[in-house]
């Protein structure tokens, strides 16, 4: 097989699947400019919008295969909903400090925690989500997935005041319902009870009701688990059915004392 051969094989196979990998860095610098447009005090909000919606009809093109979806009319919906999205956004932040006695001021939450991060791009990404935009809001989580540990499908269903801690290693389902006020620390998985394809647009991850609390490495599965409100789950916790309100879960280790020879 001569050079030229092996080129043609090589283009006739990149058209299965279609891909435009600067659709992905587009997307992650979309979603730079919109962290940094709603937070960042030196950044002139009216300029960034102007210049986001244009970031945003790129998006467009590269992503909105389906042209009976009209993704163009998306941005003026989406934009009239940055104003509650950074409300929630200030409520997270508040319940971070609020509840982690390593955090010193506000300003920190913002600058330092990746969990406050993983969670602001979720909630951008989940607007997208639900208008049914194409990739773009997979992309957004995946790419804070990369920079913090956390693991939030667009598609989960969360409340105000959530509060990651630690971050690192945790997994939120597409189906996963989070309520107020939950606060949930490293390692933590809401995952499905198995894994097929027959399963899509079927809910396969658990609810979690107002103000529980889910310690690190716990994994909870299953659509129908629900962990009832006011509820403490403990470290290395395995559960896979419901729980009722204020219910107190935990891993009881095997203890042995070593026998001396």
């Amino acid at each position: 097989m001569n050079k030229q051969e092996i080129i043609a094989q090589l283009e006739n196979q990149k058209l299965n699947p279609h891909l435009k990998f600067r659709l992905k860095t587009a997307t992650e610098n979309f979603t730079n400019k919109l962290f940094h447009t709603l937070f960042d005090a030196e950044i002139p909000v009216e300029k960034n919008l102007n210049e986001l919606e244009e970031d945003f009809k790129e998006l467009v093109d590269l992503a909105c295969w389906d042209h009976e979806k009209p993704c163009s009319k998306l941005w003026q919906n989406y934009i009239t909903k940055l104003p509650e999205l950074l409300c929630k956004l200030n409520k997270d932040a508040e319940a971070i400090h609020k509840n982690d006695p390593a955090s010193n001021s506000i300003e920190e939450v913002y600058l330092c925690y990746p969990g406050f991060f993983a969670v602001a791009i979720y909630r951008f990404a989940h607007e997208f989500y639900k208008a049914g935009f194409p990739l773009v809001p997979r992309m957004m989580t995946e790419y804070a997935h990369r920079l913090t540990g956390v693991d939030i499908h667009p598609g989960a269903q969360i409340g105000t005041s959530f509060f990651i801690d630690h971050a690192t290693g945790i997994v939120i389902g597409e189906t996963a319902v989070i309520k107020n006020e939950v606060k949930i620390y490293q390692g933590v998985t809401l995952g499905a009870l198995y894994v097929e394809k027959n399963l899509k647009n079927t809910k396969r991850h658990p609810t979690v009701e107002d103000q529980v609390t889910i310690y690190a490495n716990a994994t909870i599965l299953g659509g129908k688990t629900t962990v009832g409100k006011n509820s403490v789950i403990g470290g290395n916790v395995w559960l896979t059915s419901s729980i009722p309100e204020n219910s107190i879960v935990t891993h009881s280790p095997e203890i042995k004392i070593k026998q001396n020879s």
